[in-house]
C-alpha cells in the first residue's frame, strides 16, 4: 500500500465499529474546522462535489414529515431540514461530533435532536419515521452494510424513503489521490477487502468497506427496499475546492459520489 500503517484486510462489526468510533472522535476536530465552512451550520450537502439538497431536493418535501438522519456529524443536514419544517432525529457513532452538534445549538443555532448510536442498531421504534437520509453518514464505515438497510426499513413507513450517498464504487480502483496520479487505475475494482489503518497499539483505528455497484444495489434490493434513482453528481463548473482525494480533475473524469434513492414499499 501507499502508507505505513494501511493494510488491506477484513474487519468484522465489531472492530469496525471500534475503530471508527476513536477515529472519528480524535479527528472531529479537525474535521469540522477544515469543512465546516462547506457545510454550514445549517445546509445539507450530499458529497464534496457541492449538490445541496435546497436545489437537488432528493428528500421531496420534507414539512410534516419525521425524519431520521443516519451518521449525522454536527447536524449541518438535520438542522437545515428543520428549518424546512421537518421533525427530524439524528445520530453519530462519534460523541466528539455530536458535541460539535450541540456547539452550533450553543451558538444560536436551532437545536437538533441528537442521540450517540450503531447504525447497525438502531435505537427507534418500527415505522417511526417518513424518511431517513445519510450523507457519507455510517454507510461507507460498517461492515454490515445489510444490517444497516434491514434496520433503515424497518424505522421506516410504508411508502417511506431512504436516500444516502457514499464514495462512488469505481474510486476504488484508483489512488485516493487529487492530482494526476489519481486518474490510473492500480488495484482490483473486484477486491472488496476494506482499507484499514492501524494504530500504534497494533488494532485498526479506522476502516472503510469497499462494495461494488452490484454489491450496493443487491443489498438494497435484499433488505426489502425498491431501489428507484441513482444519481452520479457531475463536477460543477466553477467549483475548485478539493477534499481528500475529491477535486476538479478527478471530477472531470471520474465520478466520486454516488447517491441511493430507496422506496420502502407501500
Amino acid at each position: 500500500m501507499d502508507l505505513a500503517g494501511v493494510e488491506r484486510r477484513q474487519v468484522d462489526a465489531a472492530g469496525t465499529s471500534r475503530a471508527n468510533r476513536g477515529w472519528w472522535d480524535g479527528a472531529a476536530d479537525e474535521y469540522q474546522a477544515e469543512h465546516g465552512d462547506f457545510l454550514r451550520d445549517s445546509g445539507f450537502v450530499w458529497c464534496p462535489e457541492g449538490l445541496d439538497e435546497a436545489d437537488a431536493r432528493l428528500l421531496g418535501d420534507v414539512a410534516g414529515r419525521d425524519v431520521l438522519e443516519i451518521g449525522c456529524g454536527a447536524g449541518q443536514c438535520g438542522r437545515w431540514l428543520a428549518g424546512q419544517g421537518a421533525r427530524v432525529v439524528a445520530f453519530d457513532l462519534s460523541f466528539r461530533q455530536l458535541q460539535h452538534s450541540r456547539r452550533i445549538d450553543f451558538g444560536g443555532g436551532s437545536p437538533l435532536p441528537v442521540v450517540q448510536a450503531d447504525a447497525e442498531v438502531l435505537p427507534f421504534a418500527d415505522e417511526a419515521f417518513d424518511l431517513v437520509c445519510s450523507a457519507f453518514g455510517a454507510l461507507p464505515f460498517v461492515a454490515d452494510v445489510p444490517a444497516v438497510l434491514t434496520e433503515a426499513r424497518r424505522v421506516l413507513r410504508p411508502g417511506g424513503r431512504l436516500v444516502f450517498s457514499v464514495s462512488h464504487p469505481v474510486r476504488w480502483a484508483f489512488p485516493d489521490d487529487p492530482g494526476p496520479r489519481g486518474l490510473t487505475a492500480d488495484r482490483s475494482y473486484f477486491d472488496r477487502s476494506p482499507y484499514v489503518e492501524i494504530g500504534d497499539d497494533g488494532r485498526p483505528s479506522y476502516v472503510e468497506h469497499h462494495r461494488t455497484m452490484a454489491d450496493w444495489i443487491g443489498h438494497i434490493v435484499g433488505s426489502g427496499l425498491t431501489l428507484t434513482a441513482l444519481v452520479e453528481p457531475e463536477w460543477p463548473d466553477g467549483h475548485d475546492r478539493e477534499w481528500g482525494g475529491w477535486s476538479p480533475l478527478r471530477g472531470r473524469h471520474l465520478p466520486g459520489t454516488a447517491i441511493f434513492t430507496c422506496v420502502r414499499p407501500a
